[in-house]
């Protein structure tokens, strides 16, 4: 379905979304001299530069918007064009020179002419990298496809040349910029119509796509699509996914110039330099719409009256120890038993019942795991009962020791034949044990799939970049997701390798491995109705990601980085590595805790959601994948508390429950209707 509006004067012809309150399209200001580009500082102020009467030098000027109003905010300009948001600085690229205006106005020439390698002829696109302050910044030459350059600017203001038209004869009239990632940068060229990417390292570069018109701005939101504004067609148009073909968002336009994203990601804020508005525009694909409409739901303490055995909250001297609990789940033997395991080393075993009282201590292993405050990735990781637990009472977990370097074990234990709710801790039978260079990326997660084998993940060595290129390395354990069955033995091992592991008949591969190229997954489950793995792998830089695994997948890490290239040997789109499902930007949160995909009677507004977090940020949504289109229909955001999102569990119904340390010991949570959550609160 279509619908045209007319908004200041200027015919849209937009797709209508499938969900949204808001309007589509509509004019935020009108009556501007040539707005050129539009910006969004950190404390969600909105800037606008116009240029005034071409080539008039000091008619130019920065403008912030209040409402309806476009106040001066910084004037005596030329004819800005490109604005990047900094910290506390707002980037303008004038004519021949980068101005730096502070949070009061108050603007100085950062980067005069006399800086560049070569004198500038028309400054344009600006972008920075938000992690270092690196500015890029697009020279469109004398404007007729000639004398082309892109430079980089460190935060002390010193210009080298990443690329000009001596070393790339395409460049023809560079105008937008963006960067794909921290080492590679897309460039919009609007002489040609074409996009490219830069390789930072080197400069050596590739054509993504053409015939986009006047390409002249580009702008990623926050869960990776790429908009483009064709200045010379009047459009806006979107690249849904990486090597995807560009789709039209909307049309009309004069002269759309440097849109970027509106303060909360769901809209683009469009200047059109002609027609003297900024448009506020949906960000979405047209045919691919994502609800995003909040879930009615909130969260609530799942058991307020819990007490924890042998836990005290503080150490002998008396330093708090919050209760820092990562795995929850249960024994599938009709019990109705919830176990919790803390990552000190306890697991801890009670009734499901809300009103449940009291945990008894099922196994302490703390004298053989070691955790430390300040490397907190490592512990008591994982947790999964075999799939018969109910005859041969057999469980495995995963550790990181205390006697050892960096060193992680995967073990099975059994419960005592006396006592149900106590475990034998000297039944310790170990399967597996890795040791890795560093203390962080340890995985950890365990998980019994629809055939019976145990899947369990291991993160990629640590510290930063995987170093020593374990992701894509076969030959190595870390930075894969292993399958291996624990009820028969290979020679020499105390476990048995599938006969259809993906790389068993692979020499040189570890035969052990059922998926690799990955980074750090924190929590991944199997759908109970469709036998689907979820894994949820942790970012570094700028993305996090949600993965369907397969067998045999290469998911791209330490080449990707979400749907981006990562680090100088960053690689494009390309058939080897399998992209994520969906990915969000640091902007959302940093770091992914992955959860369940719901499948319990509670809540049917969650069925067959996939629901998970971010550990620092505190947010909870409930994805839904469509397996006939290929493609994620929903991202719905549940009412949070604030709180880390440390792990995700379900009990024996498949009744979802999320877990954050805590020092009073209530940190379990589970999701009601918000009127039923009031109503209990009264």
């Amino acid at each position: 379905m279509k619908r045209t509006l007319w908004i200041a004067g200027v015919f849209l012809i937009v797709a209508s979304p499938a969900s949204a309150k808001a309007p589509f399209a509509e004019a935020i200001i009108t009556g501007l001299n040539k707005p050129a580009a539009v910006a969004v500082s950190g404390d969600g102020r909105v800037f606008v530069s116009v240029i005034g009467e071409y080539d008039k030098d000091g008619d130019g000027a920065v403008l912030v918007l209040d409402k309806n109003r476009a106040i001066p905010f910084a004037t005596g300009l030329d004819d800005p064009k490109g604005l990047a948001a900094f910290q506390e600085w707002l980037y303008v690229a004038d004519k021949k020179r980068i101005w730096r205006i502070d949070r009061k106005g108050k603007a100085e020439v950062f980067v005069p002419a006399s800086a560049f390698p070569t004198p500038p002829r028309y400054l344009n696109g600006l972008t920075v990298d938000q992690e270092s302050g690196i500015l890029y910044v697009s020279d469109s030459g004398d404007l007729h496809g000639k004398e082309g350059a892109i430079f980089r600017i460190s935060p002390g203001g010193q210009v080298s040349v990443v690329t000009d038209a001596k070393r790339w004869p395409q460049l023809n009239l560079p105008t937008g910029l963006a960067l794909d990632g921290a080492s590679h940068l897309l460039v919009a060229d609007f002489g040609t119509g074409e996009l490219h990417r830069i390789k930072l390292a080197d400069g050596s570069t590739e054509k993504l796509a053409d015939g986009l018109g006047g390409a002249d701005s580009l702008a990623w939101d926050k869960f990776g699509r790429l908009y483009i504004t064709d200045a010379r067609g009047g459009k806006v148009l979107v690249f849904p996914r990486p090597g995807e073909k560009p789709v039209q968002v909307a049309a009309g336009f004069q002269a759309p110039g440097k849109l970027c994203n509106d303060p909360t990601g769901h809209y683009l804020y469009v200047p059109d330099t002609r027609a003297g508005t900024i448009t506020s525009l949906l960000a979405m694909a047209p045919g691919t719409p994502v609800d995003e409409s909040p879930l009615p739901l909130e969260s609530v303490l799942a058991f307020p009256l819990l007490k924890w055995a042998g836990w005290k909250g503080e150490d002998e001297k008396g330093v708090v120890q919050p209760l820092r609990p990562v795995v929850l789940t249960h024994a599938g033997d009709g019990s109705n038993r919830v176990f919790v395991a803390t990552e000190q080393g306890v697991i801890h075993v009670f009734p499901n019942n809300q009103q449940a009282t009291k945990t008894k201590v099922f196994l302490d292993l703390q004298d053989r795991v070691v955790y430390n405050d300040n490397q907190n990735e490592e512990g008591f990781l994982g947790l999964a009962f075999h799939p018969n637990y109910k005859k041969n009472g057999e469980f495995f977990v995963f550790y990181t020791l205390k006697k050892g370097s960096h060193t992680n074990v995967l073990s099975r234990f059994r419960v005592r034949s006396d006592d149900p709710n106590v475990a034998d801790p000297a039944s310790e039978e170990e399967l597996f044990r890795v040791s890795k260079p560093f203390w962080n990326h340890n995985g950890g997660t365990l998980c019994f799939g629809p055939d019976g084998y145990l899947y369990f993940a291991l993160g990629d060595g640590g510290a930063a970049n995987d170093p020593f290129g374990n992701g894509q390395n076969l030959k190595t354990f870390l930075g894969k997701v292993l399958r291996i069955d624990v009820d028969h033995k290979d020679a020499g091992k105390n476990y048995a390798i599938p006969k259809d592991n993906p790389f068993v008949n692979n020499q040189g591969a570890r035969p052990e491995i059922w998926a690799y190229g990955l980074r750090n997954i924190w929590r991944m489950a199997f759908d109970r109705k469709t036998g689907a793995l979820w894994a949820a792998d942790v970012g570094q830089n700028l993305y996090e990601e949600i993965d369907i695994l397969t067998a045999g997948g290469n998911y791209g890490w330490n080449r990707r980085e979400g749907l981006h290239p990562f680090g100088q040997k960053g690689l494009g789109a390309q058939p080897a590595f399998i992209e994520p499902i969906w990915e969000y930007h640091h902007d959302v949160g940093k770091s992914i805790t992955g959860g369940l995909v719901f499948r319990g009677t509670r809540l049917p507004e969650l069925n067959g959601a996939y629901v998970y977090g971010d550990y620092v940020a505190g947010k909870i949504w409930a994805l839904r994948y469509s397996d006939a289109q290929k493609r994620v229909v929903a991202n719905q955001p549940i009412k949070d508390r604030g709180v880390p999102i440390m792990s995700f569990g379900e009990d024996e119904q498949g009744e979802i429950y999320y877990m954050t340390y805590s020092s009073s010991g209530q940190g379990i949570y589970w999701f009601q209707p918000v009127d039923q959550a009031k109503d209990k609160a009264k």
